[in-house]
């Protein structure tokens, strides 16, 4: 769960664009609109979910590991948040 006011903020307003995306797409679906359309929405749709989920993750991930990676004896040059960041990088690109 994002912890930090700011976080709280930027993960309320992704879930209230995907409730719109999700609105759209009822409303598309009840108006008969054709498949190509409907599954370009449902890709925008599950982008916007992975992009939610690629957020919290990574709170998560900054709260439990970059905290506790602090207390660990590290080599001086050792980053946990630049670690913590290849790592986020590399889910964002699986979650597209």
């Amino acid at each position: 769960m994002p912890y930090s006011p700011e976080e709280k903020r930027r993960a309320v307003a992704r879930l209230r664009r995907i409730r719109g995306q999700a609105e759209a797409l009822e409303r598309a679906v009840d108006a008969g609109t054709d498949c190509g359309t409907l599954l370009q929405q449902i890709a925008a749709l599950r982008g916007a979910t992975n992009g939610l989920m690629a957020e919290v993750l990574e709170s998560h991930l900054r709260e439990t590991f970059g905290e506790a990676a602090k207390a660990i004896a590290r080599p001086p040059d050792a980053d946990p948040d630049a670690e913590i960041d290849t790592v986020m990088k590399i889910l964002r690109t699986y979650l597209k």
